[in-house]
């Protein structure tokens, strides 16, 4: 709960709380659409900046609350022109996002928690232990300052939710933020098509995420329970391989749209012919595709990336079978911004401060 005479941040405001808000200073109700498209549609930092609201309106807004966003930005490019981002919070904790180019395509890998509650082996982020779940606002304006960094030719085609943490622990936060970002009127008017929830495999969960609109991937990385309990040793206590891929195969799917599985490969641990064989048992009778994803080196790892001839083979051997398979490239490796690569192990660091901006909506 805010503490008293503490400044309420309006970008943690839903609509409905905006809503009371504005009444409770006696004002319009249009008045609580015209702050949300500030805060969204023109990425607002300052209430000053909000020129439709009489000076007096704005005086009195400032007296009561306040917008909070990443003050601290940190870029790192990469030699492809993958950029990740390094934002500070509030609480002077770092999450990362990362800026995606590929042809005519730009994706947002988006944050859910600082660390992650899981400990797959074969990911940087599950080195770090879960410090906090993300706040929407804080879900949100990863996309906002990513926004901010942008060239004026430049615009974000996708969103997905890959990266730090696991997004279905912080499923409530998520939901409010995917609001947000998919909003007509006044937020950022994404389509849920464009949107990715990825997850490692809270299996109870996954009708939740269907009742977002979004797309749903699912990192499974293991054909037998043994293999999953290794790799993924957390959500193997969580759900088994046999549970998650029943929860998958209940999912209720669009008629136009099919799920994802996500797969790193290791070499030597899961990448052999016997592997592709049961991963095309596996998902036999789903309408489904794979995206396979060589493993990204990182400090301290005891797993390493196998050649490209045993992706390619393993790649075959799925197609060969009528599975649609695809091999995700990797981009932002020598930043530490590729799948698997996020953490505290960052170098190189060229500091932007941000400051309130002009609407370029």
């Amino acid at each position: 709960m805010p503490q008293p005479n503490a400044l309420i941040n309006l970008l943690g405001l839903t609509e409905l709380q905006m809503i009371k808000f504005v009444r409770i200073q006696r004002w319009p109700d249009y008045r609580a659409g015209q702050i949300l498209r500030w805060l969204y549609q023109r990425r607002a930092r300052a209430i000053t900046q909000m020129t439709d609201l009489s000076t007096r309106d704005r005086l009195t807004l400032t007296e009561l609350a306040t917008i909070h966003r990443s003050t601290h930005c940190t870029v790192l490019t990469s030699q492809d022109g993958t950029r990740k981002l390094l934002l500070t919070l509030d609480d002077g904790m770092t999450i990362e996002t990362v800026l995606i180019p590929d042809a005519a395509r730009l994706t947002l890998c988006v944050s859910t928690q600082v660390g992650c509650m899981l400990d797959c082996g074969f990911c940087l982020t599950g080195t770090m232990g879960l410090h906090r779940n993300l706040k929407s606002y804080e879900i949100v304006d990863q996309v906002l300052t990513a926004q901010d960094q942008l060239a004026a030719d430049e615009r974000i085609t996708n969103l997905v939710f890959m990266g730090m943490g696991e997004p279905l622990a912080n499923l409530d936060a998520l939901a409010t933020a995917i609001t947000c970002l998919t909003n007509k009127s006044w937020g950022l008017g994404w389509s849920p098509k464009r949107i990715i929830v990825s997850t490692a495999g809270l299996a109870s969960r996954l009708k939740e995420v269907a009742a977002l609109g979004v797309n749903l991937a699912i990192s499974l990385n293991a054909t037998t329970e043994e293999q999953r309990r290794d790799l993924m040793p957390a959500v193997s206590e969580i759900a088994s391989l046999k549970s998650l891929l029943a929860a998958c195969r209940r999912y209720p799917c669009a008629p136009n749209r099919r799920l994802t599985f996500e797969y790193v490969l290791l070499a030597g641990v899961n990448d052999r012919p016997a592997d592709a064989q049961r991963l095309v048992k596996l998902l036999r009778g789903m309408r489904c595709k794979v995206n396979l994803i060589p493993f990204n080196e990182f400090p301290g790892s005891r797993f390493h990336r196998p050649p490209g001839r045993d992706v390619l083979h393993f790649q075959s051997a799925l197609r060969e079978a009528g599975i649609d398979v695809f091999v995700r490239k990797s981009r932002g490796r020598d930043v530490l911004g590729a799948c698997g690569q996020l953490g505290e192990h960052s170098a190189g660091r060229e500091s932007v401060t941000l400051t309130p901006i002009e609407s370029r909506c």
